[in-house]
């Protein structure tokens, strides 16, 4: 469970950065939108940093399932465009696959 909620902030983080470089760059906002957006890209690199795998590869697969739910959900709650049947359908497959990856027993 703290494995997961580290890779839902990270999410959140690298999303958040992300769009105020989309802001900036795609919607005319002002270039000081940048500065909140490195600061949010920052936290996210942390955040993602201190997660329990012991390998940074298999963390940031198991994250990447993540990070697809969290940002279909960024485009329902901001943007406020609702995820088709397929966008869903796609995040399925994708915590899926983060799941087998994160939670398949492993040789110590």
């Amino acid at each position: 469970m703290k494995t997961f909620l580290a890779y839902l902030f990270a999410a959140l983080f690298e999303i958040a950065g992300c769009f105020a470089f989309w802001a900036w760059l795609r919607l005319d906002r002002s270039p000081l939108w940048v500065l909140p957006g490195l600061l949010s890209l920052a936290a996210f690199a942390a955040v993602l940093a201190r997660a329990e795998p012991a390998f940074a590869g298999r963390a940031y697969a198991a994250y990447d399932g993540v990070y697809i739910a969290a940002s279909l959900f960024w485009l329902w709650a901001v943007e406020r465009q609702a995820p088709d049947r397929w966008d869903l359908a796609g995040a399925g497959v994708c915590l899926l696959g983060a799941a087998i990856i994160a939670l398949a027993p492993r040789a110590a």
